[in-house]
């Protein structure tokens, strides 16, 4: 029996539908690759939500660089799916989301407070959370120098005032957009809400990834049920690290999942790499102090305790670490 697997799958659908008018284009590919994401999501082995620009392609990368190497399989693919396990069946499929927009968000209608009972509610699942306020920063370059075409045209259909990504400013995205910090502070609220209803999950921050990543991935692993030595989890941590994967990708080293270069090498604009800067705190650097405490206070105003965000419990992080 031939295998098709989930990239094949997804191309033929974008490539079919796309010589339909806009409406039935966007309609039918909505409603297609939702149904995609749901069959992936139900045989991943581990599911991990996050919005774009959280740290979701350098976990998938890491967890891909564990298993290239447990299994002598070559570093150059990603995995966003099934990837890895079609290559080795002993390699458990992943699927990485957002969960709530455009076709993705069938899997977090899937988990609503009163939606009929999922299979999705046994999964493995982990929210990768981030500061979002540094995650609007980087959407914002994501959304207009490395989004695909039909990504951006999903996404426009399905917010109130669609964005033109060669006009629109910074400021304008991250704070007035549909898709600015409001709409990026409830997708957390609500995923927080949406996981108490999964048998087997838990919330990771971005920063935690970045300042203790071995660790981080243990949690990931055993939540997962998978048996790696903490030996391989300090070894991936350390081939993870900002600096190695910022040259991978600009010497060309992967070929898929994300991290494959935009139209070829362009040294001239850092923007446009995947691996750019992961400074917490880095949308400082953007605005102005009056913008910075709009921003912040938003955050304080509107985001869950949960996630540690707030001004207070930053400032204990930091005096803890010291």
């Amino acid at each position: 029996m031939v295998q098709v697997s989930d990239r094949m799958k997804r191309w033929s659908i974008l490539g079919p539908t796309a010589v339909l008018p806009k409406p039935l284009r966007v309609a039918s590919r909505q409603h297609l690759l939702g149904r995609l994401e749901m069959a992936r999501a139900l045989r991943a082995k581990l599911i991990i939500i996050g919005h774009p620009k959280s740290g979701n392609t350098w976990l998938r990368t890491m967890l891909s660089r564990m298993y290239q190497v447990r299994h002598g399989l070559p570093s150059d693919f990603v995995v966003k799916s099934d990837e890895l396990h079609m290559r080795n069946s002993d390699i458990p499929p992943l699927l990485a989301t957002n969960g709530y927009y455009s076709y993705e968000g069938v899997i977090g209608d899937a988990l609503a407070p009163d939606a009929p009972s999922s299979e999705l509610r046994h999964s493995n699942m982990v929210l990768l959370a981030r500061h979002p306020c540094d995650i609007a920063v980087s959407w914002y370059i994501q959304f207009t120098k490395r989004q695909s075409s039909y990504k951006n045209e999903l996404i426009n259909s399905f917010i109130d005032h669609p964005i033109d990504r060669n006009a629109i400013e910074r400021w304008e995205f991250v704070r007035h957009s549909d898709i600015g910090l409001p709409f990026l502070i409830e997708f957390l609220n609500d995923w927080e809400r949406r996981l108490g209803s999964v048998e087997n999950s838990a919330i990771l921050r971005y920063e935690d990834l970045r300042s203790n990543t071995a660790a981080t991935l243990r949690r990931v692993v055993d939540l997962m049920g998978e048996d790696f030595s903490d030996e391989e989890l300090e070894a991936t941590a350390e081939w993870g690290s900002f600096d190695n994967l910022k040259k991978l990708e600009a010497e060309g080293q992967f070929r898929s999942g994300g991290m494959a270069l935009v139209n070829g090498v362009r040294q001239n604009d850092p923007d446009t790499f995947k691996v750019r800067r992961g400074k917490v705190g880095g949308f400082r650097d953007y605005f102005t102090d009056i913008q910075v405490a709009e921003l912040e206070e938003l955050v304080e105003s509107r985001l869950s305790p949960t996630f540690g965000y707030h001004k207070s419990a930053m400032a204990e992080g930091s005096a803890a670490a010291t």
